[in-house]
């Protein structure tokens, strides 16, 4: 493969792109946006350019890079075979690589570990060659119950080499959770964890995994990782360090195989309002190419190197959230990545938020991400950056998951100030994003280029046609709206698993505007309501209060789902958690998200006549969400009301009730006449105005 392109310090990967179009094709831009505007308005030019500037290989020939311009249903680099694990490994032979691991790791318990480019390569050929020893075939599901640490990629890499389809959940949901999840795409192989260490506590999973594997009789095979001391060794299962101690792995001629552009890579879940999750699939293909694209954007490549470490790309997370899947794709450009399984904040018992910083010190991180109320969290804990070793290689902060207050990003930039050893940390680059696990990228996001402004985000991401739209579909500037995209980007879901007539994907995210906004849909078997547009979700503000310049601003979910601390959760699955109470006869939740101020999500719940919301209930309440969804989903505040509002079909006003807690007027956000118990509002107004809840 070609040698990185390398760069002067502080240059960076996205000039070199621009140096690079100029160069080769002649094409120039004067600032950002106009090199954005390009970017979605020439999608076949740019998308090749992606493909050819990050040297993507296929060994059969493909036609245009966008085939067919249709939202859903476009079709990318037709004849092209790629995979995701083939574009990874590549790096095990490039000289950049050398004597640089591909993967540094600790856990809670202090136990440290390297894996080098060629070892990676072992593992996962020895993992492969298990797999398609036991009869995995391409398309096949291998579903993992694991946390955050190198064994998850390598069975990543493993499953993307055969072709088999990854799906991953973490050990920290609610064994109910994770078989909502996993039953539905019917695997044919588990690997699993026997138990971990999490905010000082030993968690045994043996148990959990006996339950999933009884309520999954479609897996043939299990593969047992014991990475607990002490925890029950998981029966009949092939240990992990067997499938991967293959001794004919290193010398083996064992190659990824080659796979269709659109070949599906993993399956991963985002919760709806109602019914079970969403599963839904992404290809190799649309992963490889807007994870090439999100690098530019995201300044990570093998190509800079702040000192004799290399580049390490770090961006805490667990394995249920997409953010584990982008932190793993950094090794597609020969990245570093690097892993912390464990709390972020300590314990209860003894909390502790400098417990990443001192990790990013004492493993060389140069590129630090955290969901965004972590940050939120040091700063009220008062952390003091210079008492947390030296972090002189950390030359920019990720965020995303929440909207970021103004005050926590000006904590940041002045304790890097205070700290600063280089330039760039005198005015650390924030990159503050937001995307999703839907298409498993980003729609907004910035570079270092550009010019930074606390609480908002530096611009659209390349190749992202992001706008937002007034409740007639207009476009509007310098005012809240519906995010929404104009045309594919090549990581849209290829479905929904056992999805018929992709009836809930185009529900999803299609059918709020109808056709002939934006552009026509064209062609296709699609039903006549579906829409051309992509609505995300979220609320999205471009430019300034005047409209004026491309600043970008999210205000929170504009649905129900239950954006908690980045990680999305239906509320159906909070109510089947919380209504299993025998005294609760009905719930609804909200959360309240909104720029600048901390998650508030209060649950409402409707006692059976005679009872009472006494503490222990409430601990019971707390304690069945912990352990059927995660710690992550208890409320705030638990309220017992005399009635949930309903509409005349039955259906929970979840909607209007979040917009009344909003501060919206009652009027504008809900018909009354289009309910069967009116009467239910009057609590929740008075409630709204009596707490004067995160008015908008």
């Amino acid at each position: 493969m070609p040698q990185p392109r390398q760069r002067a310090p502080f240059v960076p990967q996205i000039r070199l792109y621009q140096d690079w179009l100029r160069d080769t094709h002649g094409l120039s831009f004067t600032d950002y946006h106009a090199l954005w505007n390009w970017s979605v308005t020439d999608l076949n030019t740019f998308w090749q350019s992606i493909w050819d500037y990050n040297d993507l290989q296929s060994p059969t020939p493909h036609g245009a890079a966008l085939a067919s311009n249709v939202m859903p249903g476009a079709e990318w680099f037709p004849g092209a075979q790629v995979n995701h694990a083939r574009q990874v490994l590549r790096h095990a032979d490039a000289a950049h690589a050398a004597g640089l691991p591909a993967i540094v790791s600790e856990n809670e318990a202090g136990r440290k570990r390297e894996l080098s480019w060629p070892e990676l390569r072992r593992q996962v050929a020895s993992l492969a060659l298990h797999l398609q020893g036991q009869g995995v075939q391409p398309g096949d599901r291998v579903a993992a119950y694991l946390p955050n640490i190198p064994e998850t990629i390598v069975a990543l890499l493993a499953c993307a080499s055969v072709g088999a389809i990854w799906s991953v959940c973490a050990p920290d949901m609610g064994t109910s959770a994770v078989l909502d999840r996993f039953a539905q795409i019917e695997p044919k192989v588990l690997i699993a964890i026997n138990g971990m260490r999490w905010a000082g506590r030993d968690l045994d999973r043996s148990d959990v995994v006996r339950t999933l594997r009884a309520g999954l009789p479609s897996v043939e095979h299990v593969i047992g990782l014991h990475y607990l001391p002490g925890a029950d060794t998981l029966a009949d299962a092939t240990p992990y360090a067997e499938a991967t101690g293959r001794e004919d792995a290193a010398t083996t001629s064992f190659e990824p195989l080659w796979l269709p552009f659109d070949h599906p890579l993993w399956i991963v879940y985002s919760s709806g309002t109602t019914g079970l999750p969403k599963p839904i699939v992404h290809s190799h293909g649309g992963i490889i190419t807007v994870s090439a694209a999100a690098a530019l954007n995201t300044d990570i490549g093998c190509s800079y190197a702040p000192n004799s470490f290399g580049e390490r790309f770090f961006w805490y997370s667990s394995t249920g959230w997409i953010m584990w899947n982008f932190q793993a794709s950094g090794l597609l450009s020969g990245t570093t990545c690097v892993l912390y399984d464990g709390s972020a904040s300590g314990s209860k018992a003894a909390p502790d938020w400098t417990t990443l910083w001192r990790f990013a010190a004492r493993n060389r991180v140069s590129f630090l991400g955290v969901g965004a109320a972590f940050y939120s969290g040091c700063m009220k804990a008062g952390v003091d950056l210079s008492r947390c070793g030296d972090l002189s290689a950390v030359r920019a902060l990720g965020t995303t998951g929440s909207p970021l207050p103004p005050d926590v990003q000006r904590w940041g930039t002045q304790q890097f100030r205070a700290i600063a050893s280089t330039p760039a940390q005198q005015d650390i680059w924030w990159f503050n994003i937001s995307g999703g696990t839907d298409f498993a990228g980003g729609f907004i996001a910035g570079t270092p280029e550009l010019p930074q402004r606390p609480g908002v985000m530096q611009a659209r991401m390349m190749g992202a046609a992001v706008q937002a739209w007034d409740e007639a579909g207009n476009a509007v500037r310098g005012q809240v709206g519906e995010l929404v995209c104009t045309q594919p980007i090549p990581s849209m879901p290829l479905c929904f698993w056992n999805d018929e007539g992709n009836q809930r994907y185009l529900a999803s995210y299609f059918e709020t505007y109808p056709p002939g906004h934006g552009r026509k849909p064209g062609g296709g078997d699609l039903p006549p309501e579906a829409g051309s547009v992509w609505r995300h979700g979220d609320w999205l503000q471009i430019g300034d209060e005047n409209g004026e310049g491309e600043w970008c601003t999210i205000f929170g979910r504009s649905d129900t789902t239950i954006n908690r601390h980045g990680l999305r959760m239906g509320t159906s699955e909070i109510y089947k958690a919380v209504e299993s109470q025998p005294e609760i006869l009905e719930a609804l939740v909200v959360d309240l998200e909104y720029l600048g101020r901390d998650s508030y999500m209060p649950l409402f719940v409707v006692l059976r006549e005679g009872r009472e919301l006494t503490d222990g209930l409430k601990q019971r309440i707390n304690d069945a969400i912990r352990r059927s969804l995660s710690p992550r989903f208890v409320p705030n505040e638990i309220l017992a009301v005399p009635e949930i509002p309903h509409t005349l079909s039955g259906k929970k006003q979840e909607l209007p009730i979040k917009k009344l807690l909003l501060g919206q007027a009652v009027d504008k956000v809900i018909n009354r006449e289009a309910m069967s118990n009116p009467g239910a509002l009057q609590w929740f107004i008075d409630f709204a105005a009596q707490r004067n809840v995160h008015p908008a």
